[in-house]
């Protein structure tokens, strides 16, 4: 089991000091490990996200819909549905009401990229940890938040 004080060398003025900065050290290093599994797809866990909610809206969704469902708030949403356009992954819709909103839609090829991602997908990162354990460690975040 690691220990973030042999880890990064140093000692902490007090206990909650130490668990905000594993919670920071802990969330890079997740997001490292995600950046590493989703690069063979060629794909990035933003876009990921993206494909998620698509497939779960079952339908096109507008743009800001989007933005508020997803669970990195990134402000380049839309460079990163411009590069998932290109690769076929979802694509724009105009909306007939309002031809200033766009809405967005998975492609075949997105969906079936989710397909391949879904056999490839662990829980590695959580491994360590019972059922009962990530409910505990889930609401403790919930609280933070």
């Amino acid at each position: 089991m690691g220990d973030l004080s042999k880890d990064i060398n140093t000692t902490f003025t007090n206990k909650k000091v130490k668990a905000l900065l594993n919670l920071i050290y802990t969330a890079n290093w997740i997001n490292s490990k995600q950046n590493t599994f989703f690069k063979p797809f060629g794909i990035s866990p933003q876009q990921y996200n993206i494909l998620r909610i698509l497939r779960g809206a079952s339908e096109a969704i507008s743009v800001q819909t989007i933005k508020d469902r997803m669970l990195e708030r990134a402000p380049n949403t839309t460079r990163l549905m411009d590069k998932m356009c290109s690769k076929k992954l979802i694509h724009r819709v105009s909306c007939q009401g309002d031809r200033r909103v766009v809405h967005i839609e998975i492609t075949e090829e997105g969906l079936e990229l989710l397909k391949k991602i879904d056999k490839e997908v662990k829980d590695d990162v959580l491994k360590n940890l019972t059922n009962e354990e990530a409910i505990i460690l889930s609401d403790l975040l919930d609280k933070i938040r």
